[in-house]
């Protein structure tokens, strides 16, 4: 959780892999690094155990370039299919019990400022939506309404993908799974409705078409929960395998859907807004001065 238990004690080198070495020598720890720039630095996910062509793990690989610190980070997911890649990036990941991630990302962050006063950590959760917005339902909104500092992002893929096709709370009205064999009898819930009535700062919903707003989205998610309050994130990643979307056209479906139905959407407070202009302009002063010298 810091860059020196990132870096190689002198001596050992010769006998790291070469692909933490790369990790460590270009990785994306201690600077900024934009989704423009992918392949010229080593991410911290390349290699998982998703299915081919998974909207789902694209939309994770772009969120972590898009986290401000890697380096200050740990995520919390749960049972999911979320979970198979999250654990496989170099940022340290824990598994909550089903439904209780938002209560265990509550008691890490508070732990976490009282032992690095200091250093801020960050806390995300991104689990599925069977994780928070229906076995999760009541961790997630009694966070949301205690004001706690950090992160949820919910991995929408409108089903229980990783458990057989049950359909969950996000699934649309009238969808026929395999588990759902008369179709689903009510609505999707609304969570950006709750997220709204519980006084959420930053508030965002998205698909993955463009991957440039997936990591600018992440990040100011990420800087508004430090300072403001709870931010949350709901993204369209649809499930291939349950939905039978052939891997070629799983782009096509997420372009389709974001135009029917999951537009790009942005909430946020006028708390959040002033302080990210604060960030801003702390930034151009800093860069000027650094010009200056």
């Amino acid at each position: 959780m810091s860059l020196e238990t990132l870096r190689i004690a002198p001596g050992f080198e010769s006998y790291m892999p070469k692909e933490y070495v790369d990790l460590v020598e270009r990785g994306p720890y201690g600077r900024d690094v934009k989704v423009s720039e992918l392949g010229t630095f080593k991410e911290v996910l390349e290699e998982h155990p998703m299915c081919a062509g998974c909207a789902m793990t694209l939309f994770i690989r772009v969120a972590l370039i898009g986290l401000p610190c890697p380096e200050h980070t740990v995520i919390l997911g749960t049972a999911g299919c979320g979970r198979l890649a999250l654990s496989q990036a170099s940022i340290p990941f824990i598994y909550g019990n089903y439904g209780d991630t938002n209560g265990v990302a509550s008691g890490l962050k508070r732990g976490l400022e009282i032992r690095f006063p200091n250093q801020t950590k960050d806390v995300v959760v991104m689990a599925g939506d069977g994780g928070l917005s229906d076995i999760g339902f009541s961790c997630v909104m009694h966070s949301w309404f205690r004001k706690e500092k950090f992160t949820t992002v919910m991995l929408d893929n409108e089903v229980y993908g990783n458990t057989g096709g049950q359909e969950s709370g996000m699934t649309n009205k009238g969808m026929v799974l395999k588990m759902a064999p008369f179709g689903k009898k009510f609505e999707k819930m609304d969570m950006i409705g709750l997220a709204k009535t519980a006084g959420v700062a930053y508030i965002a919903r998205l698909a993955p078409t463009n991957p440039t707003r997936i990591a600018n989205v992440i990040r100011k998610a990420v800087l508004i929960a430090r300072e403001v309050g709870p931010t949350y994130v709901q993204a369209y990643t649809s499930c291939n395998i349950e939905y039978a979307i052939p891997t070629p056209k799983v782009m096509d479906d997420a372009r389709a859907v974001e135009k029917d139905r999951y537009g790009f959407m942005e909430i946020i407070s006028d708390e959040a807004k002033a302080y990210l202009e604060r960030i801003e302009q702390e930034k151009k002063s800093k860069a000027k001065a650094v010009a200056g010298t």
